[in-house]
C-alpha cells in the first residue's frame, strides 16, 4: 500500500481533507444552464422609448435622385451648362432645347459684314479649355462659332441637344411638381410636351432680335432686314443702305459696309459714348493677327497662363470708373471726348451730336473701330430726327425730308427689358407679363438674378443680373452655372420637392440694387439694355456689384433665403434625406472609402474636407 511521506495513508477520492468521507455535488445539466441564461440573451426590453412617427426611406444618402433638368437655349450659357452641369450634377438627366439648327446662340445667328468681339479673344473664351490657336485678337463671328461648337463636341453636349427645337411655354403642375414644356419642332412643325423637374432657362440677352415697330414698315419694297438676320446673299456694293441704331451691331455695320455702299444712311437717335477699347485693348476695322511666334509660345503652358492672366486681369480693375464723381469716370469722359474731336476733324459739325449729355459708362461702352471715320465721309447721312414713317421705296422722317434707299438694316436691339419671349406659367400668373413694363412688377423681380418667388424650380443663367460691371462674360456664366450646380445637388441629395426664394429674400435684394445703383452713373438718363431701354427706370442688367463680389456671393449660396416642400409624405426633412444611415459606397468593398488620405504634399489645407465630390 502506498504511503505519504509522512507515513500515512492517502486520501481517498471519497475522503475529504478532514479524513471523513465527502458529500456528493448536483452538478446542473446542460438544459437547466440553457434555461436560466436565456433571460439575459433577450434584447432588453425599454418600454419608455420614444415611437417615431416615420419609417425609415429604404436609401443611401449617396444615392441621389434622378432630375430631369431642361435648359432653355444653346448660347454660350447653355453650352456651357451643357459641359458643366453633367460633370457636377450627379444622376442629372439634361435636355437642352435650341431654338436654331446648332449652338452658338449670337454668335450663330449674327453674320453681317464685319461681325467680331470687342473684347480680346483670350479673354472671351471658357476658363477650363481655352483656345490657343485664336488667329486674331479681336475674334470674327466664324472664328468664335467654331470654338463654343467645338467645345460642345468635345464635351459630348450634343447629346443632350434637341435643336431646331423652340419652347413655346412652360407651365407648372403644382398636383405632381413638374414643369411641363411645352416645345414645338420646327423641323417637322410637331408640338410635343415633356415633364421636367426643374428649369433653367438661357436665352440670352439680345437673342429675340425685333424690328421696330413704324408706321408703314410692311409697306417698304426694298430689302429690309434685322442685323441679326443678314441675309447672306445680299451685296450692298452700289447700293443705297439705310442702318437704324448705334449700338454695338449699328457700329460695327456701318463700319465695314461704309466704303462699299453707294450711299449710306445711317439713323443714330440716341448718344452714345464710343470707345477705343475696352480695359486698353484697341479694336481695329481690319484684323488684328495673333503672330505665329505669340502662339508659338503657347505651347509652354506656363507661358500660356502667364499671358492669360496678365490680359485677364485687366477687366477685373476699374469697378470705381462707373461710380458718380469718380476720377476714372471724370478721366474716362476726357479720354472719349478727345477721341471724338480727332476723329471726327473732317465734319467737325458732328462732335456736339455725337457726345452725350450722361457720363461714360451709363450706356454700355462700345469700341468703335473705324466708325467716326465712317461717318464724316460724304456718301454717309448721319440723322438724329425722328423716323415717321417708312413708305414702299425708302424711309421718312418727322422733319417731312424722305430718302430713298434699296436696303434697310435694323441694328435696333432685342429683348433689352429681358423678358422671356414665351409663357411661364404658375399659379395663375404669367412670369412674361408680371415683368413687362407695364406688368404688375414691371421690371424682372429676381432674388440674386437667379429666381423669382412664387415660379418654384425654375432658375435664370446669364439673364436679369446675370454678370458684374467687372470680369468676363464666360467667367460670369460658369460662376452663375456653378451655383445652379449647388443647388440641384441640394435637391437631387436632400430629397426637396421644390424651392424657391422667399419674397422677404427677394424684396431686400431688389432694396439693396436700389441703393446701389442710386451710387454709379448707371442711374442717370440714358437708355440702355442695363434699365431695359427706358431712362431712370431700375437697373437689371447687371449685378448691383463688381464681378469679383458677385463670384463670393454665388460660391457661398444662403440656403435660409429659400422655401422648401420635400419628397417626404411625412413632411419631415430628414426622412428621405438621411435615408437608412449609411452610404452605398461604405458597401462596396472596391471603393476608395479614405479618399482625404493622400500624398501631403498634395493638400491644400484650405480644400481639407470642402470638396463635394471628395467623401467616405
Amino acid at each position: 500500500m502506498a504511503t505519504n511521506t509522512d507515513g500515512s495513508a492517502p486520501l481517498t477520492s471519497t475522503q475529504g481533507n478532514s479524513g471523513k468521507p465527502a458529500t456528493s455535488v448536483q452538478i446542473p445539466s446542460v438544459q437547466d444552464v440553457t434555461e436560466a441564461i436565456k433571460p439575459l440573451l433577450k434584447q432588453p426590453e425599454a418600454p419608455s422609448y420614444p415611437v417615431s412617427s416615420i419609417s425609415l426611406v429604404q436609401r443611401h444618402i449617396d444615392e441621389p435622385r434622378a432630375l430631369r433638368v431642361a435648359v432653355v437655349g444653346a448660347g454660350m450659357s447653355g453650352t456651357l451648362a451643357g459641359i458643366l452641369l453633367p460633370a457636377k450634377v450627379p444622376n442629372i438627366q439634361l435636355t437642352i432645347f435650341e431654338k436654331n439648327a446648332d449652338v452658338g446662340g449670337t454668335w450663330f445667328e449674327n453674320r453681317y459684314p464685319g461681325v467680331r468681339c470687342d473684347v480680346p479673344a483670350h479673354v472671351y473664351q471658357s476658363s477650363f479649355d481655352p483656345n490657343v490657336n485664336w488667329t486674331e485678337q479681336f475674334a470674327q463671328g466664324p472664328e468664335i462659332r467654331a470654338y463654343w461648337q467645338g467645345l460642345a463636341r468635345k464635351y459630348d453636349v450634343y447629346k443632350y441637344l434637341k435643336s431646331s427645337h423652340r419652347v413655346d411655354e412652360l407651365n407648372w403642375d403644382e398636383s405632381k411638381s413638374v414643369w411641363n414644356v411645352k416645345v414645338n419642332n420646327l423641323s417637322t412643325g410637331e408640338t410635343l410636351t415633356q415633364e421636367f423637374d426643374f428649369v433653367l432657362t438661357a436665352i440670352g440677352r439680345f437673342n429675340a432680335w425685333r424690328l421696330p415697330n413704324y408706321d408703314g414698315i410692311n409697306d417698304f419694297k426694298g430689302l429690309l432686314r434685322h442685323a441679326s438676320n443678314w441675309d447672306p446673299e445680299f451685296d450692298p456694293t452700289g447700293k443705297r443702305v439705310a442702318v437704324i441704331g448705334n449700338g454695338a451691331s449699328g457700329i460695327q455695320l456701318v463700319s465695314n459696309i461704309q466704303k462699299r455702299v453707294k450711299h449710306l444712311d445711317h439713323y443714330a437717335r440716341n448718344k452714345t459714348w464710343v470707345a477705343a477699347s475696352f480695359a486698353g485693348d484697341e479694336t481695329s476695322i481690319t484684323p488684328i493677327p495673333i503672330s505665329p511666334e505669340l502662339r508659338e509660345s503657347f505651347k509652354d503652358p506656363k507661358e500660356y497662363v502667364k499671358y492669360r492672366k496678365e490680359l485677364e486681369t485687366k477687366y477685373w480693375r476699374g469697378f470705381a470708373s462707373w461710380l458718380k464723381g469718380s476720377e476714372l469716370n471724370d478721366k474716362a469722359r476726357e479720354e472719349f471726348i478727345e477721341i471724338v474731336k480727332k476723329r471726327l476733324a473732317k465734319k467737325p459739325e458732328l462732335i456736339n451730336s455725337i457726345i452725350p449729355d450722361f457720363s461714360p459708362h451709363c450706356r454700355r461702352l462700345t469700341p468703335g473701330p473705324g466708325y467716326f471715320e465712317a461717318i464724316t465721309e460724304d456718301n454717309v447721312d448721319y440723322i438724329q430726327t425722328r423716323i415717321k414713317r417708312f413708305t414702299e421705296t425708302g424711309i421718312e422722317t418727322t422733319d417731312g425730308k424722305h430718302r430713298e434707299v434699296d436696303a434697310v438694316f435694323c441694328a435696333t436691339g432685342a429683348n433689352v427689358d429681358m423678358v422671356p419671349p414665351f409663357g411661364i406659367w404658375a399659379n395663375g400668373k404669367d412670369l412674361s407679363q408680371l415683368w413687362r413694363q407695364d406688368g404688375v412688377y414691371g421690371f424682372p423681380y429676381t432674388y440674386w438674378g437667379v429666381a423669382t418667388p412664387g415660379f418654384p424650380n425654375l432658375g435664370f443663367i446669364h439673364g436679369p443680373h446675370g454678370s458684374g460691371r467687372s470680369g468676363t462674360v464666360p467667367h460670369g456664366m460658369e460662376v452663375q452655372i456653378a451655383f445652379y450646380a449647388q443647388l440641384l445637388r441640394k435637391i437631387g441629395r436632400e430629397g426637396i420637392k421644390t424651392l424657391q426664394p422667399s419674397r422677404k429674400a427677394a424684396d431686400e435684394f431688389l432694396d439693396y440694387s436700389d441703393a446701389f445703383f442710386a451710387t454709379t452713373v448707371l442711374s442717370e438718363n440714358c437708355s440702355s439694355w442695363y434699365n431695359g431701354g427706358k431712362p431712370g427706370s431700375r437697373i437689371h442688367g447687371l449685378w448691383p456689384g463688381s464681378a469679383a463680389q458677385q463670384t463670393i456671393v454665388y460660391r457661398h449660396p444662403r440656403w435660409e433665403d429659400w422655401e422648401y416642400t420635400y419628397l417626404s409624405d411625412t413632411g419631415n426633412r430628414f426622412a428621405w434625406y438621411f435615408g437608412v444611415g449609411s452610404t452605398k459606397k461604405e458597401e462596396d468593398p472596391e471603393s476608395d472609402i479614405t479618399p482625404y488620405i493622400r500624398d501631403p504634399a498634395t493638400i491644400d489645407l484650405r480644400d481639407v474636407h470642402e470638396s463635394w465630390w471628395d467623401l467616405p
